[in-house]
């Protein structure tokens, strides 16, 4: 179930992964529809980290809601899902180089204004991030700092021919982006 009021916007769905991407979709239309495209991007990632952490951890099930809300200053993201357990904050330190998860909060709290978790009823939990709506003021770039670019007229593909040394210069064997 999807439900757009006019500043709040909240789906309910299993936490998998093409779920997730679906979800991640749902968050950018209503970002862009309240005008906020600078949130986008860490909303999305944030949204992301929290429905992966539900795809990963809760139990019994994947079920669970994620609520955004447009507030005065600041939006509200949140997931809330059945599992009564509380995440762990992993210890950046303690945290292999190498290591594929254990950085999920540790980045929703890097990138957002706060974050926190709070017990939902006997059996579940919310956890939420909040970004601000305010942009800093930008001054357009002064005449002395902007810089110029040169223009330059194109060449023809006729023109392009071997350097004037007449020497090819060593090219790199083409690859391909598919592994194989």
């Amino acid at each position: 179930m999807i439900s757009y009021p006019s500043r709040h916007c909240t789906v309910e769905l299993q936490a998998l992964p093409s779920r997730i991407g679906q979800v991640r979709r749902i968050v950018s239309a209503q970002l862009r529809y309240w005008h906020l495209d600078p949130l986008i991007d860490r909303a999305s990632l944030g949204v992301t980290e929290l429905l992966s952490n539900v795809h990963r951890h809760a139990q019994p099930d994947k079920t669970c809601t994620v609520e955004i809300e447009l507030l005065l200053d600041r939006l509200m993201v949140s997931v809330r899902d059945g599992d009564p357990r509380m995440p762990v904050v992993e210890d950046p330190h303690d945290i292999a180089p190498m290591a594929t998860c254990g950085r999920g909060l540790a980045m929703v709290a890097a990138m957002s204004e706060s974050w926190g978790v709070r017990p939902d009823g006997e059996s579940g939990k919310v956890v939420w991030f909040t970004l601000p709506t305010s942009a800093p003021v930008m001054t357009a770039p002064s005449l002395r700092t902007r810089r110029t670019v040169q223009e330059k007229p194109a060449r023809r593909f006729a023109e392009v021919g071997a350097p004037p040394d007449g020497l090819r210069p060593d090219h790199a064997p083409a690859r391909s982006a598919v592994a194989g």
